[in-house]
């Protein structure tokens, strides 16, 4: 396929599904904590227009919620048939861990989502309140352990080396799960849940505006959305900076390709802006440079030395093209964030917040921007983890399984035909969903139950059936 090897092959087939995979996580996690709120609050209030907006976006979390939980079945199944010997040697330390996902947030998600869907007449406002709040922490526990074990492959502690070679667990699990960088990737990545939750709460909210100023419900959920922006974004950019500090401290060569450093600067680095990485040159040209920057934000002493990809062996040294540009579609997509919700509160501080309609505009453009950078998020953390699958200790080239790679390149093709196809359609429906405004007395989701064994015998058979 394209002469591409049958590494080449599972590694996009697995940055594939990932990709895929990632989009409904990081928008279900924001939306579970969300509706908590929107039910919190009409259990307090008791205004009708909170019980609206729940089950407008209820039945949204759903759908996002299901093709979250199916496009995450396949990541695991890779691990058996691409990675076989990466699953062999980390194996029984990322095992465990992933177990622990599903025995506390899988079963705690399963045991209270349908009493969140359908249960509200059936069991009471408190009580349903209480399942709401079950399924937010669910996920939250859910990204969690998946952090942990992603986090651990990046900044690997508390194991050991068997004879054959395996990672096998020390005598403390506390210092595998909560490894270096795993506290920093915790907060930033559900932050960013949030913020991507926010920036489409806020589309949907300035898409009715638009069509209709008055609509109360739009008001309220582009009013929430705003908040949420103008007051988190300022957090995860810091939280993005002591996130860049660790990694510099456990992950150098990562951030040595993020900022585009191929040579080393003892007096100072600059912070370089844009320009077009030239890996067989090992420069960046047309470079656009603010002097000293980089060690000022690194170091934060403009003169500190920090050293260059010149200090890395050129078989060590992560992919810089993709890294350099991931990390700066990230970043400018959290500066646009902080320039939306600084823009919003000029606007409610002009009590223009419901009338500005360019920034109802600029709110609907912004509203994908938090999964583009939870990808190109992604994609800077995992591509410059290369050539490593655990950091230090297992190469990329030695973890994957022994096919042939017309056999990768066919599961490939039916992957991306298949996710098109099942998830292109779920969110098509989402849309759809969303395009439809949030009304009074909005109705709940259907509670018609559906068995798999059967149904109910008609009344009238009933007796038949008893004799």
């Amino acid at each position: 396929m394209f002469g591409l090897d049958a590494l080449m092959l599972a590694r996009i087939q697995f940055g594939f599904t990932v990709s895929f995979h990632f989009i409904f996580p990081a928008f279900s996690i924001g939306l579970a904590s969300y509706l908590a709120v929107l039910e919190g609050l009409w259990l307090r209030t008791g205004k009708e227009l909170y019980l609206d907006l729940f089950r407008y976006w209820v039945k949204i979390f759903a759908v996002a919620f299901a093709m979250g939980v199916v496009s995450g079945i396949v990541m695991s199944y890779q691990f058996g048939t691409n990675w076989s010997v990466f699953s062999t040697r980390a194996g029984p330390v990322i095992g465990p861990l992933m177990a622990y996902e599903v025995l506390t947030a899988f079963f705690l998600e399963a045991g209270f989502l349908g009493v969140m869907l359908f249960g509200m007449k059936k069991v009471g406002k408190e009580l349903h309140f209480a399942a709401t709040c079950m399924v937010a922490l669910g996920t939250f526990i859910s990204a969690f352990w998946i952090l942990s074990v992603n986090s651990w492959m990046q900044t690997p502690t508390g194991f050991e080396v068997a004879a054959d070679g395996r990672l096998l667990p020390g005598p403390s699990w506390l210092a595998i799960i909560f490894n270096p960088s795993f506290p920093y990737r915790l907060v930033h990545t559900v932050i960013a849940a949030y913020l991507t939750t926010s920036l489409v709460v806020g589309a949907v909210g300035a898409w009715h505006l638009l069509r209709d100023r008055t609509n109360p419900h739009a008001r309220k959920m582009f009013s929430m959305a705003m908040w949420m922006a103008a007051i988190v974004a300022p957090i995860q950019i810091f939280a993005g900076d002591e996130h860049g500090l660790n990694t510099l401290e456990h992950q150098p060569a990562k951030v040595m390709a993020m900022e585009g450093h191929y040579d080393s600067h003892p007096d100072g680095a600059p912070l370089i802006l844009f320009g077009i990485p030239n890996p067989a040159e090992k420069r960046i040209d047309y470079a656009i440079e603010v002097p000293k920057a980089s060690s000022l934000i690194l170091k934060h002493d403009p003169n500190a030395p920090l050293a260059g990809l010149d200090t890395i062996p050129d078989d060590r040294e992560p992919p810089v093209s993709v890294v350099f540009w991931s990390f700066r579609v990230m970043v400018g997509i959290g500066f646009a964030m902080l320039g939306l919700g600084l823009w919003s509160l000029l606007a409610r501080f002009r009590r223009r917040l419901y009338e500005s309609s360019w920034l109802h505009r600029a709110a609907v453009l912004m509203g994908p921007s938090g999964f583009v950078a939870v990808i190109a998020g992604w994609i800077t953390t995992e591509v410059g983890r290369q050539p490593y699958t655990v950091y230090g200790q297992l190469l990329t080239s030695q973890s994957h399984s022994p096919l042939a790679a017309p056999a990768v390149a066919a599961s490939l093709v039916a992957f991306v035909l298949v996710y098109f196809a099942v998830f292109g359609a779920g969110t098509w429906y989402i849309l759809h969903l969303m395009h439809r405004p949030a009304q009074p007395h909005e109705p709940e989701p259907d509670a018609t139950p559906v068995r798999t064994a059967g149904i109910t015998p008609a009344p009238a058979l009933q007796p038949a059936a008893a004799e």
